[in-house]
């Protein structure tokens, strides 16, 4: 459905909704990786690893983190995440552009935190080395996703309730959901303003 050039494009001439924080504001940023593989593009997910106390533990999402005093911006942290979490140097890839800012609600919590991802392009099939945040590395067809032929449910408990999620299954089982369902939902609106969202439960 998009070629890598299309989403140069788009991403180019997309302005992102950016929320400005205040001192209060929790800021994170994540990294967007693709490439063009077996003659499709390919999105990079991460899958983290189980953590006690870590309302993101297990879950599927991509590289990124909290925004350090160090980091001159949220891309500098995207791309630093990044490098510690699998050992992938962006700086050795193509910036593509920003999405929208999104808020985090981790399992229904209300946090003052806002999200800022970060869209690049590399080339080849690096080699990545997680550390003890990632379990897994999961590339995914970037077609299968925007046409939502990957589109799935799975019920899982939302403050101690049985609860339908919507979101994108991956090989192995993997489940996209939450926020990183959402940031690529977003994505796919940036590229194409008329694109068709999956039918949800």
């Amino acid at each position: 459905m998009f070629t890598l050039k299309q989403i140069r494009d788009g991403l180019t001439s997309y302005i992102p909704d950016e929320v400005v924080p205040n001192q209060d504001t929790r800021q994170a940023a994540v990294a967007i990786v693709m490439r063009h593989f077996h003659n499709q593009p390919q999105v990079l997910f991460i899958q983290r690893s189980e953590k006690e106390g870590d309302p993101w533990s297990g879950h599927m999402a991509f590289p990124g983190g909290h925004r350090e005093s160090h980091d001159a911006d949220l891309l500098s942290a995207a791309v630093r995440e990044t490098d510690e979490e699998i050992g992938l140097d962006l700086a050795g890839g193509s910036y593509l552009g920003a999405l929208d800012h999104q808020h985090a609600n981790p399992r229904g919590r209300v946090l003052n935190m806002l999200v800022a991802p970060h869209v690049f392009e590399i080339d080849g099939d690096p080699d990545f080395s997680p550390n003890h945040e990632v379990a897994e590395v999961v590339w995914a067809s970037l077609d299968e996703l925007a046409v939502n032929a990957l589109h799935d449910t799975e019920t899982r408990p939302m403050a101690g309730v049985p609860t339908v999620f919507n979101g994108y299954r991956l090989e192995r089982g993997h489940f996209v959901w939450g926020l990183t369902y959402r940031i690529l939902k977003s994505l796919f609106v940036a590229l194409d303003p008329n694109w068709t969202p999956p039918r949800e439960l």
